[in-house]
């Protein structure tokens, strides 16, 4: 697999990067007027920024209320795994579970903090008895009552 080196981004690059963050469906031609580059120019960039790894992928994000997931909930373990290979077997199955947003290797106390969106209770019960049958040595599970600031834009500019 070849290796792309990415190089320093310009002001130009950041500015279409933070315009794109905020709104991904702009198109090159509304984008291309707001950054004064031709329409080819900016796709030019967006498919190099792309490349390089700075735009991982485009998504729509959605409203998991809306869809019945009423639960949000962060969810902090503990694996007392210290194998290399058992750590990575536990990583993949924790990416391939639906119901895991995010999963995140921590330092401190725990080993990993999820996002987790479950429809219920129920699911809420049965998402952590799959925690407990992979071994988890300590699990501390908290419900988000309410959102306060839930964003994926990054401050690039200023």
């Amino acid at each position: 697999m070849e290796s792309i080196v990415s190089r320093v981004l310009d002001q130009m690059d950041l500015t279409i990067l933070d315009l794109l963050q905020k709104n991904a469906q702009i198109s090159n031609l509304e984008l291309s007027k707001r950054v004064n580059l031709s329409a080819p120019a900016v796709h030019a960039r967006i498919k190099r920024l792309e490349a390089e790894g700075y735009i991982k992928k485009h998504v729509a994000i959605l409203n998991h209320e809306k869809l019945g997931f009423d639960l949000l909930c962060f969810v902090f373990m503990s694996t007392g795994l210290h194998q290399a290979d058992r750590l990575h077997v536990l990583e993949e199955t924790l990416e391939s579970m639906t119901e895991v947003l995010e999963c995140h290797c921590l330092t401190g106390e725990y080993d990993y903090l999820l996002k987790v969106a479950c429809k219920d209770r129920k699911g809420l019960e049965i998402f952590i008895r799959k925690l407990n049958e992979m071994g988890i040595s300590k699990i501390q599970t908290s419900l988000a009552l309410r959102g306060i600031k839930d964003s994926t834009v990054l401050p690039l500019q200023g």
